[in-house]
């Protein structure tokens, strides 16, 4: 029967994150939504009975690796570039958001005073996971946008870290109230948490870097360290396992030359099964009279957290930026909670309860309350809000190129020249390279993972060209972003003639848009750029028509049709050349192609004007 629960809930989890990915909105909902379905309300899941005595420590693992894998995108040289705003709404905002909460959590509430100060320090965490979405929806103002993505990032680990800290002052105190037994037993535990978490990671630098694990054991050897030194740690030193872990994955994180993106990846995966399960898990626990718990208290204590302590931390955070005032008045207001809060919140809860802390029992349920509120009430107006405050960034212009490879860096530069916004995505450290010294903007990763998802400004993402010469990251980029941005927004290129007959039939490239036509493949054009050739630009007029143009060009690929028409925001301007073009390019419109060598070279310039036909005669 046990194992027909955790198959239950294992399909559960995955039902929850794929209707939140067809509706394109955070999963937390769908998965608080299972969980208190299967447990309060139908009472089919009872997770004290399901684990009993190993509930506690399945939910204390799986925040350890839930905070590693946060902690690990914490990078130091980062903090220097994200400004003022970040920094402080990590630093000074994060404490007046702590101080307002756990007041009125004391105040209002009437909460034993360990309780309101655990509450104050859980709730000053926002998830990306919650933000992104939220974001990719409401296409805030860059500014907007890269604020609130940042804070979600930064404050992920930030805040964690912060609140394991309250939440063992608080415990320490206990009923002594001895302030000096107190401060010693903190810097122990503070102590010896900072020391195991910078041995560990010291320890799985040297693994790495002197080749002394194999790399396909690098996942499976730091999964057991997080977890062994989560466990020695709280040995040592009373909840300090949760602080080691943050460091490990800090140190970790800041380590030039580490390679760790494999590590990484396995981490998000896993992350992600252990929050659906986690979230639905802890959902479960929650009673019926725990959902009522709403009276007059808890709606001031609500309205606190959304319009007293955001308001605040925005304030002291922004105070002298150069951020306008509707700028502000929408960072007021975002600020959903996620998993982080959850999950942490739960264990602190867990031990609190288990130490006899008066109202420690109440703790989840208001997490919970903050969580649900927070996230639908947020969700549905952020976007009518940004609307009306007329803080929306315009239209999507900005073309995506999977793949940073000599052929999608010819095919960015001639965009670039033409004012065409490009971002390239490559998993191949040099080619992002090439492509950065070409004054190109190049995200290191695969851009469908989770990392890319807080790094990669999606919002202004119009469509997507994949261009890789590996079919396959081609099938899966595409296959993500069709879904993001539309079908017809969506174009894949073919590797090779053999490759475009071998997958005539193939449902991968017939439900997406084909690029250049049936020679556009990338053989054809790696070939061309090997020769010499260069992308350049040709105006269609009513001299040289469409039909002399192909006439004139029969060795050249066309790529794209810029319209030099007006048109409407949401319109694009630029069209790719795509197998069964629908509308051939009119007079007006400027061909941007990839010429061969020799019509490079009798060309010239090719951001002029003059048409091919023109160039000809001239020669």
């Amino acid at each position: 029967m046990t194992a027909i629960y955790f198959a239950s809930i294992a399909v559960a989890s995955v039902m929850a994150q794929w209707t939140a990915w067809f509706f394109r909105v955070p999963a937390i909902l769908f998965l608080l939504l299972l969980g208190l379905t299967f447990g309060p309300v139908t009472g089919v899941l009872d997770p004290d009975l399901l684990l009993g005595d190993l509930l506690f420590t399945v939910v204390s693992l799986s925040v350890a690796v839930i905070l590693f894998e946060g902690s690990l995108t914490l990078h130091f040289q980062e903090l220097k570039g994200i400004g003022k705003v970040v920094r402080n709404l990590c630093s000074v905002g994060m404490l007046a958001t702590f101080v307002v909460i756990g007041l009125c959590a004391y105040g209002v509430l009437g909460l034993d005073w360990r309780v309101a100060a655990v509450l104050g320090a859980v709730l000053v965490v926002t998830g990306p996971t919650v933000i992104a979405p939220m974001l990719n929806t409401m296409r805030p103002k860059k500014e907007i946008d890269r604020v609130l993505r940042w804070e979600g990032i930064v404050i992920d680990p930030i805040g964690a870290l912060f609140a394991v800290l309250i939440f063992e002052a608080v415990m320490l105190v206990g009923d002594e109230g001895i302030v000096s037994h107190t401060l010693i037993a903190l810097f122990k535990t503070v102590g010896v948490g900072l020391c195991l978490g910078v041995f560990a990671g010291w320890l799985t630098t040297k693994l790495i870097r002197k080749e002394w694990l194999p790399f396909e054991l690098h996942k499976f050897a730091i999964l057991a360290l997080v977890l062994m030194s989560f466990t020695a740690s709280n040995a040592l030193a009373h909840e300090s396992g949760l602080l080691t872990v943050t460091v490990f994955g800090i140190w970790l994180a800041n380590q030039d030359g580490l390679e760790i993106d494999s590590v990484l990846e396995f981490k998000e995966d896993l992350s992600m099964i252990l929050i659906s399960t986690l979230f639905i898990l802890l959902a479960a626990r929650l009673k019926v009279e725990d959902l009522m718990l709403l009276d007059l208290n808890v709606v001031i204590f609500m309205l606190v957290v959304l319009f007293i302590a955001r308001p605040l931390c925005i304030a002291v955070s922004t105070y002298g930026s150069e951020l306008d005032f509707k700028s502000r008045l929408l960072l007021c207001w975002i600020a959903p909670r996620g998993i982080v809060a959850a999950a942490v919140g739960s264990v602190f809860a867990l031990s609190m309860v288990e130490a006899q802390v008066p109202d420690a029992d109440k703790m989840v349920p208001l997490i919970f309350t903050v969580i649900i509120v927070t996230v639908v009430a947020q969700s549905l107006t952020a976007t009518p809000l940004a609307k009306l405050l007329g803080v929306r960034q315009p239209a999507p212009n900005t073309f995506l190129i999977i793949g940073a490879n000599h052929v999608a860096r010819a095919i960015a530069l001639g965009l670039k020249e033409q004012n065409v916004p490009v971002y390239l995505s490559d998993p191949a450290w040099e080619n992002c390279k090439m492509a950065r010294m070409d004054g190109l903007n190049c995200y290191y990763g695969n851009p469908q993972s989770e990392h890319a998802e807080r790094y990669l400004p999606l919002t202004s993402m119009k469509s997507v060209l994949a261009l890789s010469p590996n079919r396959h990251h081609n099938a899966l980029g595409v296959q993500y972003f069709s879904h993001l941005l539309g079908e017809q927004n969506v174009f894949s290129l073919r590797s090779s003639t053999n490759h475009a007959k071998a997958n005539k039939d193939s449902s991968t490239f017939l439900s997406r848009q084909i690029l250049f036509g049936d020679i556009g493949n990338y053989a054809k054009l790696s070939s061309l750029i090997a020769k010499g050739g260069k992308v350049s630009s040709t105006r269609i007029s009513e001299e040289f028509s469409w039909e002399k143009y192909l006439e004139n060009n029969k060795d050249a690929i066309p790529l794209f049709i810029l319209s030099e028409q007006k048109k409407d925001d949401d319109k694009i301007r630029i069209r790719p050349f795509v197998t069964d073009m629908a509308k051939l390019p009119v007079v007006g419109d400027r061909i941007i192609s990839l010429q061969p060598a020799k019509m490079t070279l009798l060309s010239g310039n090719s951001n002029k004007d003059m048409t091919i036909g023109e160039k000809l005669n001239s020669k």
